[in-house]
């Protein structure tokens, strides 16, 4: 991981493209080998999933690694991008791309998604190709969203084929309340506090000379909707999770 986050500070060309073109492979080989036995919708799932894990720790561990090779005083929410900084801006940006075109063509109703999609390409987008400021609030953020990726695709997997494989449903039952407790910290905690602080800064208008303020209330307002969305998904998780529990104790009580 080492040698290859220190060949893309190195890469000068635009690795947007390769990156696309390897999340790409990634889906077509779930969509028509790993996943091809599958029912329609879980085959669906299944292809997004995987391309999602492709993504997700690899872009956790390259966000902290681009913030890290900064110089303590050049890590900061005004500051220029470096060169891997983008080169990890273009490698999400590439999988949210695919991503969005999976639920454009085969899933368009699922609007949730879509906006999520839209929205995250836009700041990264704009973070990286208008402004070349800020990678590193978007960073830390990027780092907060993908650190429960892994358990999240297992348990989303696992949740797919819990009504018909047993195995599956004892995996996902197993991995719930590590997953929820991880993620309500993350999203719920760790998060809004970053958040705060990000939303501070750009509202104090210290970063008026390099980053516009609609781009930044635009940032702004497209985190703190996602925050929003993401804990209200969790604690609708909690409220299931507590409601079958309960079913469960007062079935085993009579």
């Amino acid at each position: 991981m080492a040698e290859l986050l220190a060949s893309w500070a190195a890469e000068e060309r635009w690795m947007y493209p390769a990156f696309l073109a390897m999340y790409a492979a990634i889906y077509f080989v779930g969509q028509l080998a790993l996943f091809r036995q599958w029912a329609w919708r879980h085959r669906l799932d299944g292809a997004s999933c995987l391309i999602s894990l492709a993504h997700g720790s690899a872009a956790a561990l390259a966000a902290v690694a681009a913030i890290a090779a900064q110089p303590a005083e050049e890590r900061g929410f005004a500051v220029p991008n470096s060169r891997l900084q983008d080169h990890v801006l273009d490698y999400s940006v590439a999988y949210f791309t695919m991503d969005l075109l999976h639920y454009l063509a085969f899933l368009p109703g699922d609007i949730l998604f879509i906006a999520h999609h839209l929205a995250t390409l836009f700041v990264f987008i704009t973070c990286r190709y208008l402004v070349h400021h800020g990678a590193y609030a978007l960073l830390v953020l990027l780092f907060l969203a993908e650190i429960t990726s892994l358990l999240q695709n297992v348990w989303t997997l696992a949740g797919i084929w819990r009504a018909e494989v047993p195995a599956a449903a004892r995996v996902y039952n197993a991995l719930s309340l590590p997953f929820y407790v991880l993620y309500t910290i993350v999203r719920g905690v760790a998060g809004p506090l970053f958040f705060l602080k990000m939303s501070l800064f750009y509202l104090s208008g210290q970063a008026v000379d390099v980053i516009p303020w609609w781009v930044r209330i635009s940032w702004i307002i497209v985190v703190g909707t996602a925050i929003t969305v993401s804990n209200l998904w969790i604690w609708n998780l909690w409220k299931v999770m507590f409601r079958e529990r309960k079913q469960s104790m007062e079935k085993k009580a009579t």
